[in-house]
């Protein structure tokens, strides 16, 4: 925060930067609940895009950060400075937990209002507030020694809510500081439970490289909801093995690329019928369903209503 401060001619006090008018409106504070567990919340609008470039330590995963971003606005993010890609769309807002030895760039929007969190916390400081007796691989790979790692999960709406009022509290009230560490608290519960209950998989490494090559594949998925996704050709685009693709995509994203595909399918069909401006048929015929009977199936295995009855709640 000291280096960004210095970068727009600005000052840090008592751990809050104040974004200069000049750059827009809105603030970056810093919390600290010992050297080995920070927060930083950033609330602002800005007049130029905000481009955030993190550079890896070398260092292996000595820090582990949680980045958790709940705008409804898509931010570009990248490993590689060539490929941006849009992340958190519409309602798929967006939680990576990442060792720090990837490096990666996110480009935050002008003239949009931009709230997210940083929690950066050491492993050990993270193993002893999770204290998990017998730890899956997905924990045990976040809070073990020296590995590369990068998970993404949605975020649901106890986590936004969580966020929106970390972010409306009034920091002069006396107990501010207990509050917040409170509730940082529960944000890794949320995010670290889902973990918990992925499957059990050794764990490959990753490199930014990698990492770039997946949230190309994500994209490519997603680019088109009414074809479904080809292993063999999407393994070309990424220049990997089809195992290798399938393993890391998994890993990251918690999910099959089919799966993936379905449930960004499912998502795309309940934002369309929300609408209002298409019909069930025409929602189904958009995404690539012959059979409408089978398309209000699986929508009702998603939501719990078939189409047109949600469309309607």
């Amino acid at each position: 925060m000291t280096y960004f401060a210095r970068h727009i001619g600005a000052t840090v006090h008592n751990d809050l930067l104040v974004i200069p008018d000049y750059l827009g409106q809105g603030y970056i504070r810093k919390l600290s609940f010992g050297p080995d567990f920070k927060i930083t919340i950033h609330r602002y609008l800005l007049k130029e895009d905000l481009i955030i470039k993190r550079n890896t330590s070398g260092q292996g995963n000595d820090l582990i950060t949680a980045f958790f971003y709940s705008n409804e606005q898509a931010l570009a993010i990248a490993y590689n400075e060539d490929h941006q890609i849009l992340f958190s769309q519409r309602d798929e807002s967006a939680i990576q937990v990442t060792s720090n030895d990837l490096s990666s760039t996110i480009r935050f929007p002008a003239h949009q209002q931009i709230h997210y969190v940083v929690v950066a916390i050491k492993p050990p400081r993270l193993g002893e507030l999770l204290a998990v007796s017998e730890p899956n691989s997905v924990l045990q790979t976040i809070i073990g020694n020296g590995n590369s790692f990068l998970f993404f999960e949605r975020m649901e709406a106890e986590a936004k809510l969580l966020l929106k009022n970390m972010g409306a509290l009034d920091m002069n009230d006396p107990l501010s500081h207990f509050y917040m560490q409170i509730k940082v608290q529960e944000l890794l519960y949320l995010v670290f439970h889902k973990l918990a209950l992925r499957e059990n998989a050794a764990h490959q490494t990753i490199n930014s490289a990698d990492a770039e090559r997946l949230l190309y594949i994500r994209n490519e998925i997603i680019s088109d909801l009414s074809v479904p996704p080809v292993i063999r050709e999407l393994a070309q685009v990424a220049a990997m093995s089809e195992t290798k693709l399938k393993q890391l995509f998994k890993q990251t994203f918690g999910t099959t690329i089919y799966n993936f595909y379905q449930q960004a399918r499912m998502e795309e069909a309940a934002f369309l019928l929300k609408q209002g401006k298409h019909s069930v048929g025409e929602v189904g015929y958009e995404l690539g369903f012959s059979n409408l009977s089978h398309f209000s199936r699986l929508f009702e295995k998603h939501y719990g209503l078939n189409p047109k009855r949600y469309s309607y709640s």
